[in-house]
């Protein structure tokens, strides 16, 4: 078997334009995945009980089942009751909620890192609750996670192929279109796999940046 490097080189268009669906969906799951993930952390630290436990299970329920489970409910299941979205919102809001979960742990990590003595500081003085979070507490606590955030996005781009199920006509949706007309899937998933290894290395730069920097400030 030979590798055709015309036909590897003619696919390279359709694969960018997949390549391109894929980092949308990516790049709006991962915005999702930040807020909700501070959210559910914020959530999981309530006094209240019927605020916290339920959070806590529905984190843990998401963590413990598939992506592709969650995928095919949100898109089949969910129009059976009435509620309708677009195969990129589906795929954003499932890769959105799925990573949120895994966030949410970083964030708690990050705000169980602050000093005890920050938050008795800011009782002192009298701070509010609200003033304490969004002045001393998530300032000191976000920046320090900012790497493993950093990690989480590369991992959920990796996870985009996944979408092919909700017919979004990512990376992998294309090599399967075109592989069934010109059979050369050799080439194809050749070329997509370099797509994917090349743009997980540049999402991974700025990652590693931040990690090197980190790792000053502590020192």
């Amino acid at each position: 078997m030979t590798f055709d490097w015309q036909a590897a080189w003619d696919a390279v268009p359709a694969l960018l334009r997949g390549l391109v669906i894929a980092l949308q969906a990516a790049a709006l799951g991962y915005v999702i995945a930040l807020v909700l993930g501070l959210a559910f952390a914020l959530l999981r630290r309530s006094g209240r009980r019927w605020v916290r436990l339920p959070v806590a299970f529905f984190v843990e329920f998401i963590r413990s089942t598939p992506l592709l489970v969650q995928l095919f409910f949100l898109f089949f299941v969910l129009p059976t009751v009435g509620i309708e979205l677009s195969a990129m919102a589906t795929g954003a809001i499932g890769l959105g909620v799925h990573y949120a979960t895994y966030t949410s742990e970083v964030y708690r990590a990050g705000i169980d890192g602050v000093p005890a003595g920050q938050w008795e500081a800011a009782q002192a003085l009298s701070l509010s609750r609200g003033r304490t979070w969004t002045r001393v507490v998530l300032p000191q606590a976000v920046p320090r996670v900012v790497p493993a955030l950093g990690n989480y996005a590369i991992a959920l781009f990796k996870d985009t192929p996944q979408l092919t199920v909700i017919t979004i006509a990512e990376v992998l949706s294309v090599v399967k279109a075109v592989g069934s007309q010109n059979f050369q899937y050799l080439e194809l998933i050749t070329v997509a796999g370099l797509l994917y290894l090349i743009t997980a290395l540049v999402i991974a730069w700025p990652v590693r940046v931040l990690e090197r920097r980190y790792r000053r400030e502590v020192a």
